[in-house]
Order: C-alpha cells, then sequence, then structure tokens
C-alpha cells in the first residue's frame, strides 16, 4: 500500500491573513492526505527547506500580499537547487490572470481562487497523484 500524499501548506511572505490556509490544510486532511502546514510568514528558503526535511510530494503556498510572482518562482528555484524539483507547487490567492498564465509557464501545477471548494483541489491532487490517492 502506498503511503499518504504528503502535502506541505505554506504562507509566505508578511501576509497575516490565514484563515483560507488553514481551511484548505484541514479540508486536504479531512480528504485523507498527511498535511503539514508552517504557519505564518514564512520564506521561500524555509518553505524549500521544510518540503525536503518532510519529504513531501507538493507544496501549497496562498499568497494574498501580491508577492506571488516572487515568492513562488523562488520557492521552486531552491527546490530545483536542491534536488527535489520534482514537488508539485500549487497555490491560491488573489492571483492576475496573466500573472496565472506565467506561473504555469514556470511549472507551477494549479493556482486557485478565492471561493474555490476543497473538492476542485482534492481533485486536483488525485490527477497528478493517481496511485497515491
Amino acid at each position: 500500500m502506498a503511503r499518504k500524499l504528503r502535502i506541505l501548506m505554506a504562507k509566505p511572505g508578511l501576509d497575516g491573513h490565514d484563515r483560507g490556509v488553514k481551511v484548505v490544510a484541514r479540508g486536504l486532511r479531512d480528504a485523507g492526505f498527511e498535511v503539514i502546514y508552517t504557519g505564518l510568514h514564512q520564506t521561500p528558503e524555509m518553505i524549500a527547506e521544510t518540503a525536503i526535511q518532510e519529504d513531501v510530494d507538493a507544496v501549497g503556498m496562498s499568497i494574498l500580499s501580491g508577492a506571488h510572482m516572487v515568492l513562488i518562482p523562488e520557492t521552486m528555484r531552491l527546490l530545483k537547487e536542491k534536488g527535489a524539483g520534482d514537488i508539485l507547487m500549487f497555490g491560491g490567492g488573489i492571483i492576475p490572470e496573466e500573472d496565472k498564465k506565467e506561473l504555469y509557464k514556470m511549472g507551477c501545477g494549479k493556482l486557485f481562487g478565492p471561493g474555490t471548494e476543497i473538492r476542485e483541489i482534492v481533485d486536483f491532487l488525485k490527477e497528478k497523484f493517481p496511485d497515491r490517492t
């Protein structure tokens, strides 16, 4: 039997609004995933290091500060640099469509906006890891 899918949920930067990331973390846990939540004010370095130490399959980042075009690419760069570029990156927050397109080109798996139902995120992860859920 394969181990549960391990998801790291991160809240990078100075944004202190964490209700959404906690709701998503709880929803993913309730759907059967193993979830690690890093807490507020994480740096890309901290997120990448935790992802590697915890041997996660995916990192979900919640960003409402507008710094998504820095924080997501930098975290992805650090993961690749540390040999963990296969960790799936996804995120959520207030991200304009043109920025989403650019982040997808960089390799970000999926970006969810406000009001997204947990089921949509669960379905995305199950689609990406069909043998693990």
